[in-house]
């Protein structure tokens, strides 16, 4: 079979196509045919050796991946052949809060990923499929729709009128977009481009600002809010913007952090945590149960992910080249088959 390696961590150019036996499945195991991959800005850290220490090379990178169960090993009750499946992020978290024991399974970081025409996982690290969702949009969902989730879902308890502050238009974004859409929030977007701003108008968002040309946008949050601020920020920056969701956020309000867009490092000063009683959280991904659930609520909406290109498999270098461009709007994919 044919799969994605990254030989080091020296960056995109260290992505190398090769040939490896077709894996079989052993007790418990479940065999996909992967139709599509989605990818991630942690991807590009992992590519770039910025994810952190321990990665052990040759890797097949990437977390999200969706496809067709064409076998499995005895024991297995969760799936059968057939069934369109994807993975989750952390294979072994499964319910309950994530520890440190089950960190180190992540696909494409501890453990190998999805970009290869085949993968074998347990059947307890996979979820079905929403029905009306291509492989293309379901490879789209483990990563950034069940951190979006987390953060204003399972986390949030967002509620019908509570405003909510993104931060760009990437995947996280754009599906924290859609989740509070359909939970009946007020959603308050940036970007540095007019036009993906326009686009996300059309996706629902309620009021629109241009950072580039706006660079004090947590005041525009402020005035558009009467003075008052957002219930939920969900911060994909960093240390970069961060300080400015501490003043665009309201007393008693919640920020997740989920991203270092931004970089990392500066100091951030936590007064305003402090005073403004804030909930300020980490949202690394989430769990099957999460990822389940969620998918329930994506099937009763009939909602649509996002994509904003898709590239050949043999093309995997220019998919990762455009995500680093950030030029992207919604998610980027790589279609296997």
């Amino acid at each position: 079979m044919k799969a994605y390696e990254l030989q080091s961590n020296a960056g995109i150019e260290a992505l190398t196509l090769v040939d490896r036996p077709e894996p079989k499945p052993a007790a418990s195991q479940v065999l996909i045919r992967v139709h599509a991959v989605s990818l991630n800005y942690r991807d590009l850290l992992v590519a770039e050796g910025a994810y952190g220490s321990g990665l052990t090379y040759p890797l097949i990178p990437t977390s999200d991946g969706a496809g067709e169960v064409v076998a499995v090993g005895e024991g297995v009750t969760r799936v059968k052949v057939g069934d369109s499946v994807a993975g989750i992020f952390f294979q072994d978290w499964i319910y309950g809060s994530l520890t440190r024991e089950k960190m180190p399974s992540d696909l494409g970081g501890g453990i190998d990923g999805m970009l290869s025409e085949y993968v074998i996982l347990h059947q307890d690290g996979l979820v079905i499929l929403p029905d009306h969702l291509s492989y293309t949009e379901g490879a789209t969902l483990p990563c950034a729709a069940v951190t979006a989730w987390h953060a204003l879902v399972t986390k949030g308890n967002i509620r019908a009128g509570e405003s909510v502050l993104l931060l760009g238009t990437g995947g996280v974004s754009i599906f924290a977009l859609q989740f509070a859409k359909i939970h009946h929030a007020r959603v308050i977007i940036t970007s540095s481009s007019d036009e993906k701003l326009a686009r996300a108008q059309q996706l629902g968002a309620d009021e629109i600002i241009n950072y580039k040309t706006n660079a004090d946008w947590q005041k525009q949050v402020d005035q558009l809010t009467n003075r008052i601020g957002v219930n939920h920020v969900v911060e994909v920056g960093g240390v970069g913007t961060l300080p400015k969701s501490l003043q665009a956020v309201q007393v008693g309000g919640r920020i997740s952090l989920i991203g270092v867009l931004s970089g990392r490092g500066n100091e951030i000063d936590p007064t305003p945590i402090i005073f403004k009683s804030l909930v300020v959280q980490g949202i690394y991904v989430g769990s099957r149960e999460m990822f389940e659930t969620m998918n329930q609520s994506i099937t009763q909406h009939q909602l649509q992910p996002i994509i904003d290109k898709v590239f050949p498999f043999t093309a995997a270098r220019e998919a990762y080249d455009h995500l680093k461009s950030a030029a992207h709007f919604g998610k980027v994919v790589i279609q296997v088959i």
